[in-house]
Order: structure tokens, then sequence, then C-alpha cells
């Protein structure tokens, strides 16, 4: 019953609570970015939803756009600015996914939508992840973020598609906000970001 109910009724209510109670911030950080940045403050992309289903996932933008000579974007680390750095490591910029919660592209908690272009290395296990919305934190966010494995990553994911209930969401959401007060996981060691997925049996070199 929470599964096919419960679950999209608490992430309308405290998707749209938490979105009032935060706007004075949204707008604020709005105005922040677009100066920063001189334009757009909000990041698009193209994310695998619920049964694979495509969505656009909105964020904070956090990255300039710096390309090199041959005009392909430079590394995470080479167009992270300070300013972003605050606001990731605060998880600021996930505030705009409460819009995506509200039109039902994602859920509060579930597994984090990734890259589209991961959907062809998934294993038949990996893709079950997608059984359910994605969320804007999930069961891998609170063990670990970024600072875990691919292969750990999937199998929490999937542990959590499989053990849904009220009670673990309320454990997700509460552990969550713990963490990101402490900044924890925020990346891997070394990396600003989480490296790319390259499937289960990456080719020989």
């Amino acid at each position: 019953m929470y599964r096919r109910f419960g679950k999209r009724l608490m992430d309308l209510v405290l998707a749209f609570l938490l979105f009032l109670v935060l706007s004075p911030i949204f707008l604020l950080l709005c105005l922040l970015l677009a100066i920063h940045f001189k334009g757009n403050p909000i990041f698009s992309q193209e994310r695998p939803g619920l049964q694979g289903k495509i969505f656009r996932i909105l964020k904070f933008k956090t990255m300039n756009d710096a390309r090199d000579s041959s005009g392909n974007l430079l590394p995470d680390v080479n167009r992270l600015t300070a300013l972003g750095k605050i606001i990731r490591k605060s998880s600021l910029d996930e505030i705009p996914q409460l819009i995506n919660v509200i039109k039902g592209d994602m859920s509060l908690i579930g597994p984090r939508p990734l890259l589209v272009e991961y959907i062809p290395l998934y294993s038949e296990e990996q893709f079950r992840r997608h059984l359910v919305r994605p969320g804007v934190s999930g069961w891998a966010q609170i063990n670990g973020r970024n600072a875990i494995t691919w292969e750990e990553k999937f199998a929490f994911d999937v542990w959590y598609v499989e053990n849904c209930s009220f009670f673990l969401d309320l454990k997700i959401l509460f552990q969550t906000l713990f963490n990101v007060l402490q900044g924890k996981g925020v990346s891997q060691q070394g990396h600003v970001s989480m490296g790319k997925f390259i499937g289960n049996h990456p080719p020989d070199s």
C-alpha cells in the first residue's frame, strides 16, 4: 500500500512544504549563480527514471563551461568554481530537484538518477534500480554517497528496491539531513564527483 500510494503522497506533501520553506534560499541562489555564471543558474540534463523513462533533472549549476582548444569540456575538477564547491558540499545544488519530485519524475527517496549512457552497461540485476522512482537521496547516499564503489552503489540501490518501506524512507531522510550537516561522502578521495561507470566487464587495455 505504501509503495503504490503512500510514498507518492508523502513525496508531494513533503516536497511542497520543503520548497516553500527553502524558497528564499532558492531565489537567493538563483540570483547569485546567475551573476556568478553570467547566465542560467540551473543545470538540466536527461536522466533515466522509473522503468528507464527519460526526464530532465534539475540542479543548481556548480561548474563553468570552460573548454579546451578542441572544444571539449575540461575535467570537472577544473570547472568546479569556489562558490560551486560550497553549494555542492552543502548539497544546496539539489534543491531544484524538489520540482522534479512535485512533477512526479522523482521521489524524495530512491536510487539516484544516473546518466542515460549507463543504461546499456547495466546487468539485469542492476537495472532493477529503475523499478522505483529515482530519489533526491537514497540508501546508497547514506551509506557513502560518492565515496563508495559502483558495485557497492548498485547493491545498495537494489537492496532498497527490495526493502522499500515507510520507516526505511524516514530513516534515510533523517540520516540524509545528518550527513548533509556533516558534509559526509560528497565525493571520492581526490575527486570532485563520482568516476564514470564503464560497465561490469571493461574491455582489455
